[in-house]
């Protein structure tokens, strides 16, 4: 496995290859926490690993040189996947000295007695010289927790990205140009629509800020290392921060007796135009990770519950909190469903795309029992409408963008 990112800056993290699930993420191929070891005139050990494997990252690094000779370990970030191994690694590394952002430190005092710790609060703008490398640091407030924050080494145009353009994907290869473009692209946009995207505005100030950098190199504390497409992830987030929607319509359901999947169907067939990729998902079968991350770059989503107990049916409630916690942008929305003897599905289900403030394309269709040929009908003609906004809205795509679409 080719571990070494530039001369004396080596990859020393751990491959997760079976986790399928990270806190309700679906992590169908594993997940891998970076750590990265830069050997200068000092030493740094940027980020370590999720505990159970700290005693790997240490192999690793004392493969590469003494542990008594480790300076400094970097936390980009305090969550216990990438600092839950730093009691294990500072006993370990006697001379080490634990730099992060100021808010890091209580943070890391909930996880782990700091009281014998070496510690160094840094800002941004503020740097620790290796030799011939520097690290500097840039603080980035809720991308994804408080105390997260890059580092940057300006003679490599290296940048260590904590969370931010990672992907949750197992690979015996740590670069993107030796792992198939198209299920990166795949797993980076899930990783931000489930992770980054409730914090779209936070992203983009820190994008205005890599903006001034020389970036040929990044990275994350997830997945692989960009190093041939750096400018393709980095136009792929601006995308997203913004929510820009692509010529894409949903339609998720949930369904008792099929009388809402019928319903579905009809609004699926009436969104199929030349041009519109159309998605039909029953939530049941799908799962809240994939569904966020199809709901990412939507234009028109179209939402129907069977009725249940004078409400939705349990997953539908489910995915609809789920949804509104991501604060997906620029959607237009659509509700429908069958109810029996009494109503409530479709009316909850809408409420909840008001709630999400998306812009509703027209009156919800409600159907008492089963849906007949002109409700059908109806379907159709409301899914052609949405379809017909996707395409609308979509219009304005720069070119380019097709990297990021499903592949």
């Amino acid at each position: 496995m080719e571990t070494v990112l530039r001369d004396n800056i080596d990859w020393v993290g751990h491959v997760d290859w079976t986790l399928r699930d990270f806190h309700s993420y679906q992590t169908d191929r594993g997940v891998t926490y970076n750590a990265y070891l830069i050997r200068d005139e000092k030493t740094a050990l940027i980020d370590t690993v999720k505990a159970p494997f700290a005693d790997d990252l240490l192999t690793r690094v004392a493969a590469l040189t003494p542990l008594e000779r480790v300076d400094y370990v970097i936390c980009n970030h305090a969550e216990p996947d990438h600092a839950g191994g730093l009691s294990t690694v500072l006993k370990a590394l006697p001379k080490a000295t634990l730099v992060g952002a100021a808010k890091a430190m209580p943070t890391l005092a909930r996880y782990h007695d700091t009281s014998r710790w070496k510690t160094r609060a840094v800002s941004t703008g503020d740097e620790i010289r290796l030799g011939r490398r520097t690290l500097r640091f840039i603080e980035t407030p809720m991308v994804h927790w408080p105390e997260s924050m890059f580092t940057y080494v300006p003679e490599d145009e290296l940048l260590f990205s904590m969370d931010a353009f990672g992907q949750h994907y197992a690979s015996s290869q740590r670069f993107d140009d030796q792992a198939p473009l198209c299920i990166l692209m795949d797993e980076a946009k899930t990783y931000y629509a489930n992770i980054i995207m409730p914090y779209a505005r936070q992203v983009a100030a820190t994008l205005e800020t890599v903006a001034g950098l020389r970036i040929n190199m990044i990275a994350p504390s997830h997945g692989v290392v960009w190093r041939r497409f750096v400018r393709e992830i980095i136009g792929c987030y601006q995308n997203w921060v913004q929510c820009r929607p692509k010529p894409k319509v949903l339609v998720l359901y949930d369904s008792m007796w099929e009388n809402t999947g019928r319903m579905a169907a009809a609004i699926h067939e009436g969104a199929s135009k030349p041009g519109v990729a159309a998605h039909l998902i029953h939530i049941r079968r799908s799962n809240l990770t994939r569904i966020a991350a199809e709901v990412l770059d939507a234009a028109a989503v179209a939402v129907g519950s069977s009725t249940l107990n004078q409400g939705m049916m349990p997953m539908m409630g489910a995915v609809l909190t789920y949804l509104k916690g991501l604060r997906p942008a620029n959607k237009a929305g659509l509700a429908f469903g069958a109810y029996g003897w009494s109503k409530g599905g479709p009316e909850t289900v809408e409420a909840a795309i008001k709630a999400m403030k998306w812009e509703l394309l027209r009156e919800m269709i409600a159907v008492p029992y089963s849906p007949d040929a002109s409700t059908l009908a109806e379907c159709r003609e409301a899914g052609a409408r949405l379809a017909d906004h996707a395409l609308r809205v979509a219009a304005g795509r720069k070119a380019g963008e097709n990297l990021c679409v499903d592949p």
